[in-house]
């Protein structure tokens, strides 16, 4: 793990592989969505508004995946020290954020015709706000800490609100709810092959683009640190022959 700790060696890497995880996301994304909003049947109960399920479960899932990057790779700071993990903490927050928002929004699109609300206070739903907002003090802690010179605390904060995350999954197995109970698990699943199967390529295609836009945002940070540093050495340098 540590071979990929030099910045050099992780932007020879990373300069192939972004463009590379976002075209082929893109591709898969769109494939699959073309393919269940026009293709996958209309489900028997809920009709139409079923479709909606092919954004709402990927961003779900991407959403939690995002804070679980957070809190690995605050771990790692915390106790290797990794060079890179606080900066991957720090470009996961935002898609992450995204995609979370991405999540509440569809599902209370889908909850106005299934539930005939647009929101409840449920576990499920309330948890998932929680998460929204714990993206929200992390990059502004971050950027606080990082200004202050004291990463540790944001990657603190990355490693407690990760609490979040099995309150989230298991919300709806713990308290009566509206939400229904998850349709997918290890080995089983209740949804037919014509939902299922653009479900879990959409799954896929959005968490390469997750993953492409988290070394996007990488690379970003490290020219922009390695930007910083010259103009600091050109700055010290200027001072030495005044």
């Amino acid at each position: 793990m540590h071979g990929f700790a030099n910045p050099a060696r992780f932007l020879r890497i990373a300069r192939w592989l972004t463009p590379l995880l976002l075209l082929s996301g893109i591709v898969l994304s769109a494939g699959s969505l073309a393919w269940g909003l026009w293709r996958a049947p209309a489900e028997s109960l809920q009709g139409e508004t079923v479709r909606i399920l092919f954004i709402h479960v990927p961003t779900a899932w991407l959403g939690m995946a995002g804070w679980s990057a957070i809190a690995v790779a605050s771990l790692v700071e915390l106790v290797w020290r990794h060079p890179l993990a606080g900066i991957a903490a720090r470009a996961s927050a935002l898609p992450g954020a995204v995609y979370t928002a991405m999540c509440l929004i569809s599902g209370s699109l889908w909850g106005r015709p299934a539930w005939g609300t647009w929101w409840v206070w449920d576990g499920r739903l309330t948890s998932m706000l929680v998460l929204l907002f714990l993206y929200f003090g992390y990059m502004a802690l971050a950027q606080a800490s990082e200004n202050a010179g004291q990463s540790r605390v944001a990657a603190i904060f990355g490693l407690v609100g990760a609490v979040n995350i099995p309150i989230i999954h298991y919300s709806v197995l713990w308290w009566n709810s509206l939400h229904q109970p998850p349709s997918i698990s290890v080995g089983n699943s209740a949804m037919a092959p014509d939902f299922l199967i653009p479900l879990l390529v959409a799954t896929v295609g959005f968490s390469l683009i997750f993953g492409g836009v988290v070394l996007t945002r990488m690379r970003t940070i490290l020219a922009d640190a390695q930007a910083e540093a010259r103009l600091r050495r050109k700055a010290q340098a200027t001072e030495g022959q005044a």
